[in-house]
């Protein structure tokens, strides 16, 4: 046994070497993330970025001289909790906001930001000046209009061509939640609501009644040329109409009204028509 082992210890001290060797050299990288070669700290090769020549899969290094840096290639969260921002209103709007980003250029994001939570450091003070410059343009209902769309799509812009300098792009910025602080200011804002919709409504209501009397001017404009060139073209039957019509409301019957008595003569000029004569 001693003579096997003494024959073979070589090989088999030059297998465990290879071994170990290996298994020190060799890393993964996933299809969810990317990776960084860095040589004596500087980056010297990538893995599985965006765009590149490489993709997920098994690697080598070189063994104690390089370091393998991994980065999320999904998309990451940056949040900003409940911040207190002005409006142009003199409002003051609680905020919660948040953007998605992913990291497009991961040397330089090791270069400037060393990891993903330095480019979050870096980029959450931006994000809060970037979003209090926007919405302090902007009233308190503005906020509640397709405006805050237009208020978002500013903001995402500055703040991607901040993020590029750390190897990131922005993909989209969002307000969760503005809200108007508990208390005497959110009762003051409400009722300044309340009192510029009723004006609006006064507003749209006189609109309203000044177009149905334009309307009904009009048509009273034109049933009055219709009945002159109807009864233009018959005298005669104009003249009979008419006294039709002072005779329903002389002798109707009203109910609950008093009752009118009249006495005329039977040949009382007022009764021609009744009695067949034009």
């Amino acid at each position: 046994m001693q003579d096997i082992w003494d024959n073979h210890r070589g090989s088999i001290i030059a297998v465990a070497a290879a071994i170990i060797a290996f298994f020190s050299s060799a890393y993964v990288v996933s299809e969810e993330e990317q990776a960084v070669i860095i040589r004596t700290g500087q980056p010297v090769g990538t893995v599985n970025t965006p765009g590149g020549k490489t993709g997920a899969g098994l690697y080598l290094r070189i063994p104690f001289v390089d370091s393998v840096q991994t980065i999320e290639k999904r998309l990451l969260d940056l949040e900003m909790n409940e911040e207190e921002v002005l409006s142009n209103d003199q409002q003051r709007l609680l905020v919660d906001a948040y953007a998605r980003f992913r990291i497009v250029d991961p040397v330089r994001m090791v270069e400037r930001a060393g990891n993903t939570d330095g480019v979050r450091t870096a980029l959450e003070p931006i994000l809060n000046s970037v979003l209090r410059q926007e919405l302090g343009r902007r009233t308190f209902e503005a906020m509640l209009t397709a405006e805050r769309g237009t208020a978002l799509a500013n903001v995402r812009t500055k703040l991607d061509r901040q993020a590029k300098q750390y190897g990131a792009e922005i993909i989209d910025v969002q307000i969760k939640r503005t809200d108007l602080p508990s208390g005497a200011p959110l009762d003051s804002a409400f009722q300044r609501m309340e009192t510029d919709r009723q004006r609006e409504a006064r507003t749209i209501r006189a609109q309203g009644d000044r177009d149905a009397r334009i309307i009904r001017a009009e048509a009273d404009a034109q049933a009055s040329k219709i009945y002159a060139a109807a009864f233009g073209k018959d005298p005669g039957f104009y003249d009979f109409y008419r006294a039709m019509q002072s005779y329903d409301a002389t002798f109707a019957t009203r109910e609950g009204g008093p009752q009118n008595n009249l006495i005329l003569s039977p040949d009382n000029e007022y009764l021609r028509q009744f009695r067949g004569q034009r």
